[in-house]
């Protein structure tokens, strides 16, 4: 039988995709009533009844970017401290996590960063997801996601002509996620290196351009060096 996965933020937009397009990996979703990340308790009864080999955690804030800036309790609670308890109930029980990271804690000047890179977020939605990285790194049986993804079909009706990154659909890290369980460190996961407005005109046509000010407070190179996910993808082929 397989190892079972326990998946946090089992009804996120990430997880929806996973649990319907997934073949191959024993998944057990979990949503925040199943699972508080802020609650210890929680984590710790769920640990006990499932006994899952990895937990990949999902859970967390991202959009809309303000809330980071509005609601500055809520971003910390729940991407830094969230995933601070999961690490602390991760270790207890020799449990790996694999953390769902962001490519906006690398600078966004020069681009192509790769994983040794310093990091230097430009906004507080990267400074939270850094924040979760730190506990997630001082447990050695770990796997750091450094992701640039968004839903498919691209939903916004503009897109940055100014920004470059390294956008993939859910669906695509869908099909790579069994390749890259077993690793440990940090992983830079994206597609092909290219304006956003460049990756969102091939699946809309009507898309608009839209450049990126410094009010926004986007980084715009953020593409990363993806060397490290090549290689470990070409051994399966």
């Amino acid at each position: 039988m397989r190892d079972l996965i326990i998946v946090t933020g089992g009804n996120g937009r990430f997880a929806k995709i996973l649990k319907e397009k997934n073949t191959k990996l024993n998944l057990k979703f979990l949503n925040r009533r199943e699972l508080n990340i802020l609650d210890i308790k929680s984590i710790k009864k769920n640990l006990l009844k499932y006994k899952p080999k990895i937990v990949l955690h999902t859970a967390g804030l991202s959009r809309p970017m303000i809330t980071h800036y509005n609601n500055i309790k809520k971003s910390i609670d729940l991407n830094i401290i969230g995933t601070a308890n999961i690490v602390k109930m991760c270790e207890k029980f020799n449990i790996k996590i694999i953390y769902f990271s962001t490519g906006y804690v690398y600078e966004g000047k020069k681009g192509n960063y790769s994983e040794d890179d310093p990091v230097k977020p430009m906004n507080n939605y990267a400074l939270s997801k850094l924040g979760g990285e730190c506990s997630v790194s001082m447990y050695n049986k770990s796997l750091i996601l450094r992701i640039t993804m968004t839903e498919k079909p691209f939903v916004h009706k503009k897109a940055y002509v100014n920004v470059k990154s390294n956008f993939m659909f859910h669906e695509e890290l869908v099909k790579i996620l069994p390749y890259i369980i077993n690793e440990n460190g940090i992983l830079n996961i994206g597609g092909k290196s290219q304006s956003i407005y460049d990756f969102a005109k091939k699946f809309n046509s009507k898309v608009k351009k839209v450049k990126a000010t410094k009010k926004k407070k986007i980084p715009l190179n953020q593409t990363m060096n993806l060397s490290s996910l090549k290689k470990i993808l070409k051994k399966i082929k």
